[in-house]
């Protein structure tokens, strides 16, 4: 029985890649490169989580309370967000486009960005380092967030028997739609960390996540109607305020935000994986990309 060529390259490619994800050791002709961002590693816990998407009954838009979220394991995530440097260096080697933006600090947070520019950035970095780079989901985001996090403040539907709950949100609201842009984009750190030790969290900086737009329908007991719709086309940006974005859109205020004040800028940061499940991921990415060829 004889291998091709191009088999026996995969089989040697995929090697590679399980050593290094595994280990963290570049070998033979892996990516020569350490994990150079700062993480935070955030414990395993709970916490009470309003879900991301539209929730409709009776034709009318409702507000679907708090849902618990547990995570068993820790978070590890950039303690601070991708830098215009960090970012060049993916341009620099034709795996990204250059962002929309006209600040050079270079150590300052990268804006102009929009999802798909962060998830290029995600899978260049993971190949370089031959480590799993993703955007967080929204709960992940919102877990590390912690008292930073805002989620959804712009009116959904108001539960009639809880009048607070409306007070509540017009309060919110006004604050958001009377707080002026910042249009500077501050060095990191500028906005300090949160009680988790993660830095600039809900600053001007909105960041990506990887949630997508969902809308569910629900009967009057609280049970959903028919599978929920998905748009992934619409992806979910996390700050002040929770943003509906266009995943191509690089600028918030272009008319990509669906509701609600549109993001100052948009920007994000990364959580690694690790461990068996990240590996094998890295590997059967790796065969696919091989095999491919």
């Amino acid at each position: 029985m004889s291998f091709s060529y191009t088999w026996i390259e995969a089989v040697a490619a995929a090697s590679v890649s399980v050593v290094t994800a595994f280990t963290g050791i570049a070998w033979w002709n892996a990516p020569q490169m350490s994990t150079t961002f700062e993480t935070v590693l955030v414990s395993p816990g709970a916490f009470d989580f309003e879900p991301t998407g539209e929730f409709v009954a009776n034709g009318a838009e409702i507000d679907p309370g708090d849902r618990p979220v547990v995570f068993r394991r820790p978070i590890e995530i950039m303690k601070f967000q991708v830098t215009l440097g960090d970012y060049q260096r993916c341009v620099s080697a034709g795996q990204c486009e250059a962002p929309n933006t006209r600040y050079a600090d270079t150590e300052a947070p990268v804006v102009g960005i929009s999802y798909l520019d962060a998830e290029a950035y995600a899978d260049w970095y993971s190949d370089l380092t031959g480590e799993g780079w993703r955007l967080p989901a929204p709960e992940e985001w919102a877990f590390v967030a912690a008292e930073r996090f805002a989620g959804e403040v712009f009116t959904r539907g108001q539960d009639p028997s809880n009048p607070a709950i409306a007070w509540i949100r017009r309060y919110e609201e006004q604050i958001l739609l009377d707080r002026e842009p910042d249009p500077v984009i501050h060095p990191a750190g500028h906005f300090g960390p949160n009680s988790n030790g993660v830095a600039d969290l809900g600053g001007n900086v909105w960041e990506w996540t990887s949630g997508c737009y969902t809308r569910i329908e629900q009967d009057s007991d609280g049970n959903s109607v028919g599978a929920p719709y998905q748009n992934c086309g619409i992806r979910i940006a996390e700050g002040v305020h929770r943003a509906y974005m266009s995943n191509f859109i690089r600028n918030g205020k272009s008319g990509g935000c669906a509701v609600g004040t549109p993001p100052d800028h948009l920007g994000f940061r990364l959580v690694k994986d690790a461990g068996f499940a990240s590996g094998l991921a890295r590997l059967g990415q790796t065969v696919t990309k091989y095999l491919s060829h």
